[in-house]
Order: structure tokens, then sequence, then C-alpha cells
């Protein structure tokens, strides 16, 4: 039985520059670093976001495409423009937000320096189920 998400893992080409952004974004707090000593297939630092086990792993040469696959993180309406803020500060490109209905939350995405999408999200599960349950009921009223 699934007991729920072990980890994420991030391939970077610069475990430096990536854990910079983890902590000043998402606040991650680094427990981990192999500094060399690698246990697994390259350098790696491991981090805690929120309770959930983050990973990066080094590998300078791999080159990434942008896809929508990415990873979304709750956040509160009222830190949303701090978010964009520090986003902006690090020079990171904010994607177009999707097109989305009235009472499903708002979201900020944006690629890291390896063109991983990531999500900052103000909305939760129930919140937009209830959305969709309504926006399908009124149509059918019309």
């Amino acid at each position: 039985m699934i007991e729920g998400i072990s980890h994420v893992t991030f391939i970077v080409k610069n475990l430096e520059k990536t854990k910079h952004m983890l902590e000043y974004i998402f606040q991650a707090k680094e427990i981990y670093s192999s500094d060399g000593k690698n246990f697994s297939i390259s350098n790696e630092k491991f981090f805690i976001v929120s309770n959930i086990w983050i990973a990066i792993m080094e590998n300078k040469n791999e080159s990434l495409n942008r896809t929508y696959n990415h990873i979304a993180f709750k956040i509160r309406d009222d830190d949303f423009e701090n978010y964009i803020k520090k986003i902006k500060h690090l020079g990171l490109e904010i994607k177009s937000s999707r097109t989305r209905i009235s009472g499903e939350g708002v979201s900020i995405y944006f690629y890291d320096y390896d063109n991983h999408l990531f999500e900052l999200h103000t909305g939760t599960l129930g919140e937009r189920l209830e959305t969709y349950k309504n926006s399908m009921q009124s149509k059918l009223i019309s």
C-alpha cells in the first residue's frame, strides 16, 4: 500500500545555485550534502520543504527541456506578491498562468535554472473540486 510521497528528485547542473533558490524561495533546510562522497549516482543534496524531502542531484551534462510536468506548493493568498518578488529577484522566468475559473485559487508558475517547472498555488483540492462542481451545475442550468 502506498503510504505517501517519499521524496522528489531534481537533476540540476549546479548544486549551489539550486540550493540558494530552494532556500530563498521555499525556506528549504539542507539536511545532507554528499560533498564528493557519493553513495548514489552523483553529488547530491537533500532538503526539507514543509516536511517534504527534496533531493537535488548534479549532472552538468544533462540538457532538460521544458514541459508542464511540475511540482506545486501551497501558499497563502497574502504571500502571493512576496513570492513574485523573490522569483524576480533571482532572475527566474515566470511562466504565464493557465486560464482559471474564479474560485479555484491562483498560481505562480516559474522555471528554475534547469527548466524544472514549479507552481506556487493559493487554493486547495477541496476548493478546486467545489468550484468545478458549481461551474458544471451552472452550465447545466443555462
